[in-house]
C-alpha cells in the first residue's frame, strides 16, 4: 500500500532527529509527544520542518506555527520550541531560557520565544543556544544572559597591532534602538584579517543583520569565500575551510549578537564584555549553535579607549571575532593578529 503523504512526512521527521539521546529520557519517551505535535501542524508545515532539519539550518526557512495554548496541554510536558530542539539539535536542553530566538524568526523578541500573539513558531533552526558559564571555567568563560562571571576575566590585555585606522563616526539618533544607522546608512562596517593583513574592502551593512560565511548554499552577506590573496599560508587555508557557514550578525535592541552558524567554534572579544576598569578585553568562547551578545550598547558609552605597552589601541566600539582559533593568556597566540582569520566589526558611535 502507498504510503500517505503526511505519514511519509512524519517518518522522515523521525529519521533525522539527533543521535544522541538525553540525559534523562531517551526518543522513546519523547516520541508520544513528539508525534502529537506533529498531528497538529499542517502538511504545509510539516514540509516546512522536513526542510528546515534536513538542511540542518544552512539555508532560510519558513516559521512552523504552534497554537500557544499547546504548551499546557496534557500530553506534551515540554514546550514546543524546546521539544523538537531536543529531538534536532542538542538533546541535552532542559528549559526555554536556555533558547534565543533568530531575528529572521517571525516570533522574535524574547528569551526562548517569549512573544506576543496567540502562535509561536517552534522551528528549531529559529534559535540558538545561550552560551552558559562552566564550572571550573575553561580558558574562554561562556556567557550567561544572567550574568557576567567577572572573576574568569583575565588581567591580560587581547588587544592586537592593527594597521587599519579606519572606523566610521555616524549619529546618534534614536535611544531607544540605541546605535543607528550612519549617514551613509550603515551601522557597521566589516573588516576581514589574515593575521596582520586586511584582505578585501569594507564591507558596510545596511540590514540589521547579515551572513558572513565562506561556504553558504542559500542566502547573502558578507562571502569571505570570494576574497581572493596572494598568498595565503597552510595555516590560514586550514581555517577558511572551518569557517563554512560562519555567523549570524544582528543588531538588536540591548545591542549586537553573534550566532555561530559554522560547525566549529568561533572567538570573541569587545571592550563591552569585561568588567568596568579591566585593562582588556576578554575573549569568549562560541560553540556551533550557541549566540553571544558581543556588544552591549548600555555598558558602552562609560567605555574609553585603551592602549598598553606593546599592544595597538582597542577601539571601544569595535568588535573581534576569529574563526576557529583563540587567542589570549592561554593559547600560544597572545594577540588575535596572530590568528589566521578574524573579523574587526567597526560600529557607529555616537557623538
Amino acid at each position: 500500500m502507498f504510503r500517505s503523504r503526511r505519514a511519509t512526512l512524519v517518518r522522515r521527521l523521525w529519521r533525522h532527529r539527533c543521535a544522541g539521546p538525553g540525559p534523562e529520557d531517551g526518543h522513546s519517551a519523547l516520541k508520544p509527544a513528539a508525534h502529537a505535535l506533529f498531528k497538529k501542524l499542517k502538511d504545509e508545515e510539516l514540509e516546512l520542518l522536513v526542510q528546515a532539519v534536513q538542511s540542518r539550518g544552512a539555508g532560510p526557512s519558513g516559521c512552523v506555527w504552534v497554537a500557544r495554548a499547546e504548551q499546557r496541554g496534557t500530553k506534551q510536558a515540554l514546550p514546543p520550541q524546546v521539544l523538537l530542539c531536543r529531538l534536532y539539535r542538542w538533546p541535552d536542553l532542559r528549559d526555554p531560557h536556555e533558547l534565543k530566538r533568530l531575528s529572521c524568526c517571525q516570533s522574535f523578541g524574547g528569551w526562548g520565544g517569549c512573544g506576543e500573539g496567540a502562535t509561536l513558531c517552534c522551528n528549531p533552526h529559529h534559535l540558538s543556544r545561550l552560551a552558559m558559564p562552566e564550572t571550573p571555567p575553561p580558558p574562554y568563560s561562556k556567557i550567561s544572559p544572567f550574568g557576567y562571571p567577572w572573576a574568569e576575566v583575565s588581567e591580560r590585555p587581547n588587544s592586537s597591532h592593527l594597521e587599519s585606522g579606519c572606523n566610521t563616526h555616524g549619529d546618534w539618533r534614536d535611544p531607544g534602538l540605541a546605535w543607528s544607522t550612519t549617514r551613509d546608512g550603515c551601522w557597521c562596517k566589516l573588516a576581514y584579517w589574515e593575521h596582520r593583513t586586511r584582505v578585501g574592502r569594507l564591507y558596510a551593512v545596511h540590514e540589521t543583520s547579515v551572513n558572513i560565511f565562506c561556504e553558504l548554499p542559500q542566502g547573502s552577506g558578507f562571502s569571505l569565500g570570494q576574497l581572493q590573496a596572494e598568498r595565503r599560508s597552510t595555516a590560514v587555508r586550514r581555517a577558511r575551510s572551518k569557517i563554512g557557514r560562519g555567523l549570524l550578525l544582528s543588531q538588536e535592541r540591548d545591542g549586537v549578537w553573534a550566532y555561530n552558524r559554522s560547525e566549529h567554534p568561533i572567538f570573541a572579544s569587545s571592550p563591552t564584555l569585561g568588567p568596568p576598569g579591566a585593562r582588556g578585553p576578554p575573549v569568549h568562547k562560541v560553540l556551533p549553535g550557541y549566540s553571544l551578545q558581543v556588544f552591549d550598547y548600555e555598558r558602552a558609552g562609560g567605555q574609553a579607549s585603551w592602549r598598553r605597552p606593546g599592544d595597538g589601541p582597542c577601539d571601544p566600539n569595535s568588535i573581534r571575532i576569529s574563526f576557529a582559533k583563540g587567542w589570549g593568556p592561554c593559547y600560544s597566540r597572545q594577540f588575535i593578529t596572530a590568528c589566521p582569520c578574524w573579523l574587526e566589526i567597526l560600529l557607529t558611535r555616537p557623538r
